[in-house]
């Protein structure tokens, strides 16, 4: 297939592979907004250039694709990326291992909604958090100002720090400005906004607190987590719905790998069980509404799934080029081979139903990773438990993975629910730590499989399995998809 290179700029124009043509060609369809309005026929050898009329101009230059090389992984140690600290806030509690073994056990952590009267809602469940500490990581004073979503991100990054001996001594003794935080959420700080709009319209904008903006905008996250730890090293945010947190890994690995940064604290937070978020996916038509059965209502591909379970929480990996890591004699617990982020541009709601978006994300995944498809045996599926989304998943992945035999595919969110922002970040701890113990948690409420699925979905029961090489999967509104790769590590 030929590559399109564009200069310059001119009316729209879309250049669409000719299927019927095969190898002889391809056809240019030149569009007036979305409406086709001619074609043209397009040699595929030579260098055809097209002029268009109007006052500036874009020179369209077919080449042809180069050839394909078999994987090769990063050996350069700069640019080799390990995993050397994890941390998480979650409906299980606080403790990585306590989170996985409840996973394992195949628990339920979705219940009741008490954080507010939902009595009046048509879904009044969710995975929300309760008994949540952040004693010895935020003061009594920020802890009642601060919204869920920052609280759950500082004791989290906390955490993961401490795990990879990044405590505050530790940190003294490197150079802070190449170590960066880029911890993302979907909604932000939405308690905070929601209270000072609240404010506004009752009391008038005198009562809006001050902390109302800050608290409320997507960056306080690694913002306050950098303020804490003093981390001066790139610092953002990446909103990108649910597939947030595979942006930030994505994003992350490559500030290191272009030698920006030494380490990394990437992944994703949320707070939706409130108000506003169970009220806005409700009016989305996006929840379970099994409401007399609430550990039931998450059952990624099984027929009676009807939407997705609202979770809530934040996980954070450390992330850290090989060679900083065995200079400072950190302890290596998995490796992060690579990413890919790409965009359906289909729908804001609704994946494509040619899975062309995930197909594609999933193998340019593994194309930066240096394996081949036939190397992964493990997928911690995004298996939202939505009508459309779980098979198209399925099917994208079966586009790439010819021979699904080896292949175990579990859903996380069939247990702790649908964390949004944080989705990725606790699916890549869960999907570290089936590396790291050698066994895959269950997706629970398999009980009636879409008969399309036909890869082992670790059905109800944990299962034992040497990962060899690891896909999570993230997709969010908007059409953004994001696959990350990890795989144990091997000196």
């Amino acid at each position: 297939m030929a590559g399109i290179v564009l200069s310059g700029s001119c009316s729209s124009r879309l250049l669409l592979r000719d299927r019927e043509a095969g190898s002889n060609g391809a056809s240019l369809a030149q569009y007036n907004g979305l409406k086709a309005v001619d074609t043209m026929h397009l040699p595929s050898s030579g260098t055809p250039k097209l002029s268009c009329s109007g006052p500036k101009c874009r020179t369209i230059r077919a080449m042809a694709s180069p050839t394909v090389s078999a994987p090769k992984r990063e050996t350069d140690p700069k640019k080799r990326i390990v995993i050397t600290g994890m941390g998480l806030v979650s409906v299980f509690g606080s403790d990585i291992d306590n989170f996985y073994n409840k996973l394992l056990e195949g628990e339920s952590g979705i219940t009741q909604i008490d954080k507010f009267d939902a009595t009046n809602y048509s879904v009044r469940f969710a995975g929300q958090i309760r008994d949540f500490s952040s004693k010895g990581y935020i003061d009594g004073k920020n802890d009642r100002r601060l919204d869920d979503c920052w609280r759950y991100c500082l004791v989290a990054g906390r955490r993961a720090l401490d795990e990879a001996n990044l405590g505050s001594e530790a940190l003294e003794k490197l150079d802070k400005t190449r170590i960066g935080v880029l911890v993302g959420t979907g909604m932000g700080g939405l308690t905070a906004f929601s209270n000072g709009v609240e404010a506004l319209i009752q009391k008038g904008y005198k009562k809006i607190t001050p902390f109302f903006i800050p608290y409320s905008i997507t960056n306080m996250g690694s913002a306050l987590l950098a303020i804490d730890t003093g981390l001066m090293g790139p610092n953002y945010s990446i909103s990108t719905a649910c597939a947030t947190a595979n942006y930030c890994f994505y994003a992350a690995a490559n500030h290191i790998r272009r030698g920006e940064a030494d380490i990394m604290v990437a992944g994703g937070t949320e707070a939706a069980v409130m108000p506003t978020g169970i009220g806005g996916f409700i009016a989305c038509r996006a929840l379970s509404q099994r409401n007399d059965e609430p550990k039931r209502a998450s059952r990624p591909w099984d027929k009676d799934r009807d939407g997705f379970v609202m979770g809530e929480g934040c996980g954070v990996l450390v992330m850290e080029s090989l060679d900083h890591a065995m200079q400072r004699g950190a302890n290596i617990i998995a490796e992060y081979l690579g990413g890919a982020v790409t965009c359906d541009a289909h729908h804001m709601t609704d994946p494509r139903s040619d899975g062309l978006g995930v197909s594609s994300c999933i193998s340019k995944s593994l194309e930066d990773a240096g394996v081949s498809p036939e190397e992964v045996n493990y997928v911690n599926a995004h298996a939202t438990s939505t009508l459309a989304g779980d098979l198209a998943e399925v099917n994208a992945i079966k586009m790439v993975f010819k021979n699904t035999s080896e292949i175990k595919m579990n859903g996380t969110k069939s247990m702790i629910g649908h964390g949004l922002g944080a989705a990725g970040g606790l699916e890549a701890i869960a999907t570290v730590k089936a590396i790291t113990t050698g066994w895959l948690h269950p997706t629970i409420n398999q009980d009636n499989l879409e008969p399309e699925v036909t890869i082992d979905t670790v059905p109800n029961v944990k299962k034992q399995h040497e990962v060899n090489v690891a896909i999570s999967n993230s997709f969010g509104f908007g059409g953004h998809n994001s696959v990350v790769v990890f795989a144990p590590f091997k000196p």
